[in-house]
């Protein structure tokens, strides 16, 4: 009974019968998107620089067991191991049109179609003030994270037009690229995620037609394994204790994987071109904000931090989390020189 009350409330738990592309899928965010939705029922295909990361994602997907729900023409059916659920191909986000183009293809020819597309490669680039970055540095950040995402959903988009079959677009972005998210020391990352929160209102208005809907998600800073070490940090407790209306940091499981789920399931049929943030409050204007115009003023508790201070990989294409999704500048305000980061943390 609970699970008939719950399949009611929350139909896209069972996703049986949609095949799904996600791009970054090696590691990241994006292997938790292509777990979570194959356990949902769903045909994944996986696509990342890194094809043996991406095989190992695929073999234990293609060793779980799920069974259809029972309101499903397939009840009787199991998807047990050794079946293919998953398939591992090739992508370069930053490489050109037709070598994207033809990872795509492969991608649609996998299962004969996709149902929804989960942007989720990008990169996070160097920490560098703008006076700073250089402009192949720029190039590269942009070229991975817009000019990619758009190429993928071009070409998605087409053979979905094509096939005439509609579809779902969802844009992993960044509260960095909203106002009030903005991260000194990331210009072009920034500039690049509010590129991509702008690409899936512009696309939405004109794909329409076609019935393809495009959406984007601006995660805040969540724990995952990638952010593993940084959630050990006392200094990172005591600025979401007083300065992230929700007092944590959520885990993507189910905040983010959930959300996915939604928008791949044909309720949210009637959705499309919004950008929905997840960032437990933490880019919502408050007292700090209207006190400071948006950052803390630095005392004598500021902590000077070498300029990978987030122990995170800043190169890494195939990895969302990477991509500086941490906090607002209300929520690390930080100050950048030459040699390092300088964050306070109010008393």
């Amino acid at each position: 009974m609970a699970n008939q009350v719950a399949d009611h409330l929350e139909p896209w738990r069972h996703l049986h019968g949609k095949v799904v592309m996600v791009t970054g899928a090696s590691s990241g965010l994006g292997r938790e998107f292509c777990l979570d939705l194959a356990k949902a029922g769903c045909r994944i295909v996986a696509a990342a620089r890194r094809i043996d990361r991406l095989q190992s994602v695929c073999d234990e997907i293609n060793q779980l067991t799920v069974t259809a729900p029972s309101s499903s023409s397939s009840s009787s059916s199991v998807n047990g191991p050794g079946s293919s659920r998953a398939v591992a191909v090739e992508l370069d986000i930053s490489a050109d049109g037709p070598a994207i183009e033809k990872s795509v293809n492969k991608a649609w020819d996998a299962f004969g179609r996709i149902d929804a597309l989960v942007n989720n490669a990008g990169v996070r680039g160097n920490v560098s003030s703008s006076l700073e970055l250089s402009e192949e540095e720029w190039n590269n950040v942009f070229k991975t994270n817009l000019t990619g995402s758009w190429l993928v959903s071009k070409y998605v988009s087409i053979r979905m037009r094509d096939a005439d079959q509609g579809g779902s677009i969802i844009n992993v972005s960044s509260i960095a690229g909203l106002h009030r998210g903005y991260l000194p020391g990331a210009v072009a990352y920034n500039c690049s995620k509010a590129g991509v929160n702008t690409l899936a209102k512009v696309m939405a208005m004109e794909l329409g037609v076609h019935k393809i809907r495009v959406n984007a998600i601006s995660p805040g800073l969540f724990r995952s394994e990638i952010t593993e070490g940084l959630m050990k940090k006392d200094w990172l407790h005591n600025v979401a204790m007083k300065t992230v209306p929700l007092r944590t940091f959520g885990t993507s499981d189910p905040a983010l994987t959930s959300l996915v789920r939604y928008l791949v399931h044909d309720s949210s049929e009637y959705v499309s071109g919004n950008v929905y943030i997840v960032d437990a409050g933490a880019t919502l204007p408050g007292k700090l904000q209207k006190h400071t115009g948006g950052a803390i003023p630095l005392g004598s508790n500021t902590k000077r931090m070498p300029k990978n201070y987030l122990g995170l990989p800043t190169t890494d294409v195939d990895s969302e989390m990477d991509q500086g999704r941490f906090a607002s500048p209300s929520s690390m305000p930080l100050k950048i020189s030459k040699h390092a980061l300088q964050l306070t943390i109010p008393d």
